[in-house]
């Protein structure tokens, strides 16, 4: 890569705050020698602008030998993240490429077929006459010409191998702080009734460690394998049965990844294996340390590597987690240049919210909430719930308060759907939200103050989190929760002139800002040493906007609700047969 080009590969006509400043650091960091550079940037710093200039110093076709690899990748975790780079025009010479189920089919009588569904993947031997200007194939052509490809992570991850999306010189990963995470999460394996199609072929032992599973995993591969064939070698097939073979075929790849990397013996990896049910009963085969995973779809893909975000809250911890020596990383952070008092936190604790005091606790962070409606009587604000178990009932409490009529929520089925009707109201609604403290732009008007209902911690009953603590890992534990913490603070301050209050109802945050302060960044630490318990209004319903009346919108908590394994809500379900 060419450092030097940055500045000037820089997409807008002006700087703004640290920019400028941060461009020089990570060009000298580049130039001296590192393939790989930290840049941690907070919230509304313009990373994506950072990113795309980054990008810009990828070596180019013309002045490349043949072998060499050129260009480069911007990917991000977050489907809104890429969705803004999308609609951007200072980023509009980045191509983004999504997965085939985001593409209608052209063919008459498939125009509302996805192409993953589409003839060309039902019919053996089919001859699209206009693949040419399939949107699929077309966005993949280009964006496989471009000189900066965008995609998501998952669909960057899928494509590893691919001919299509080979080694490029330079690669930049936006909101890379949770780049460990999400690869476990992609990398682990449920085997269940709904995500295995032969799962009624199959005698399920009891799966009592890692070897165990892998034996499994052998011979359900093969089972998938033969019934995979089966379809293959069909002329014509049904959507169904489209479907089927196409999770066959990530189901028996994610078998073989796993078997293969369990039994090398030079793998860093630690897989767990659950199975509540004992003998027949489903099973998940989890990854503890992914860094094979990762050395293979993200490490392996480039010769460069810029990873951005406002909370990598440790940097020897970071590389770890993720498979690099951080003595060959190079850490460069941009300070804030928002006002500190236009972010203010708010000491508005009501107790603890874990599992034995939440009884007790939640309804007081219901009456705050009607008191907090009434101080923002005119201004709309979103409650970070964590659960959906804790949304649900607070938004129960709400409507027992009659202020239902101002308060609308979501479930996982209709989380986008329910989100964009809110932004695009200009009644000041509250959001009930859960998993929403990321890559969510609340600028202005768009909601002035939030709560923050609960520490973030990772849940202990997950067996990957149970084995760090037995490990000692409590570091790991309070930094995980810190960063959620941070990122869900960004929400609703976006720009050095907008303003927007967090309000902190959870005592154990508290505890939590005590135990983290050494990972804190400077900017951050100036806000909670800034905290403040606010003066609020009486509780009183009337005044906070209640008629005892109903928009609909706080009956979605209660539908039915896919588990987040569920295939078809997976995060790779868009990019299956994305090759």
């Amino acid at each position: 890569m060419n450092p030097a080009r940055i500045e000037e590969e820089f997409p807008a006509p002006s700087y703004r705050g640290n920019q400028q400043a941060a461009l020089g650091e990570i060009r000298e960091a580049f130039a001296a020698g590192n393939d790989v550079v930290l840049v941690r940037a907070p919230t509304g710093s313009g990373k994506s602008l950072l990113a795309r200039a980054i990008a810009g110093c990828a070596v180019r076709a013309d002045e490349a030998t043949p072998a060499e690899p050129v260009g480069a990748y911007y990917t991000t975790p977050q489907v809104s993240q890429l969705d803004d780079v999308a609609a951007d025009p200072l980023l509009s010479d980045l191509q983004v490429i999504r997965g085939k189920r985001n593409y209608t089919c052209l063919v008459a009588g498939e125009t509302d077929t996805p192409v993953d569904r589409a003839p060309c993947a039902r019919e053996t031997g089919f001859d699209c006459s206009i693949k040419h200007r399939c949107p699929y194939f077309s966005d993949r052509t280009i964006a496989s010409n471009r000189s900066v490809a965008a995609m998501t992570l998952a669909y960057f991850m899928q494509t590893a191998g691919s001919d299509a999306f080979g080694q490029r010189d330079v690669a930049v990963i936006d909101e890379a702080h949770g780049l460990a995470e999400w690869a476990e999460m992609y990398a682990t394996i449920d085997l269940r009734p709904d995500t295995v199609p032969v799962w009624d072929e199959l005698s399920i032992p009891d799966i009592d460690g890692a070897e165990a599973a892998a034996r499994f995993a052998d011979r359900l591969s093969g089972v998938c394998g033969r019934r995979k064939d089966t379809l293959v070698g069909a002329d014509e097939l049904t959507i169904a049965e489209v479907t089927e073979r196409d999770r066959l075929q990530e189901l028996i790849s994610n078998l073989d990844w796993f078997v293969s990397d369990y039994r090398d013996p030079g793998s860093a990896s630690t897989w767990i294996v659950d199975q509540p049910g004992g003998e027949s009963s489903s099973v998940t085969i989890k990854p503890l340390n992914p860094e094979r995973y990762l050395q293979h779809t993200v490490w392996d893909r480039a010769n460069n590597f810029a990873l951005l975000s406002a909370t990598i809250l440790d940097k020897e911890g970071f590389c770890r987690g993720v498979g690099l020596d951080p003595d060959d990383a190079a850490l460069i952070d941009v300070s804030h240049t928002f006002p500190v008092e236009n972010r203010p936190l708010y000491d508005v604790t009501q107790g603890k919210m874990t599992y034995e005091h939440r009884d007790e606790t939640l309804p007081e962070i219901a009456r705050l909430i009607v008191r907090l409606m009434a101080h923002h009587a005119d201004e709309k604000g979103i409650v970070h719930a964590h659960s959906y178990a804790i949304a649900e009932r607070l938004v129960d409490r709400l409507r027992e308060f009659g202020v239902d009529g101002r308060v609308r929520t979501h479930d996982r089925e209709n989380r986008d759907a329910a989100l964009e009707t809110w932004l695009a109201t200009d009644d000041p609604e509250l959001f009930v939200a859960v998993k929403m403290e990321e890559a969510l732009d609340l600028e202005g008007d768009l909601a002035r103050w939030q709560v923050l209902c609960k520490a973030p911690y990772p849940n202990t009953r997950d067996s990957r989190v149970a084995r760090r603590l037995e490990e000692g890992q409590w570091g790991w534990y309070y930094r995980t929760a810190l960063k959620t913490v941070i990122q869900a603070c960004g929400r609703v301050v976006r720009a050095p002139d907008d303003r927007g209050a967090t309000y902190l109802a959870d005592a154990s945050l508290l505890d939590l800002f005590d135990r983290s302060r050494g990972a804190m960044p400077e900017w951050f630490a100036a806000q909670v040493d800034r905290m403040s318990r606010p003066e609020l209004p009486a509780f009183d319903p009337g005044a906070a906007g209640g008629d005892g009346g109903t928009n609909g919108t706080t009956t979605a908590s209660r539908r039915t609700r896919r588990s987040r394994s569920d295939p078809d809500d997976h995060p790779l379900a868009d990019v299956w047969g994305s090759d």
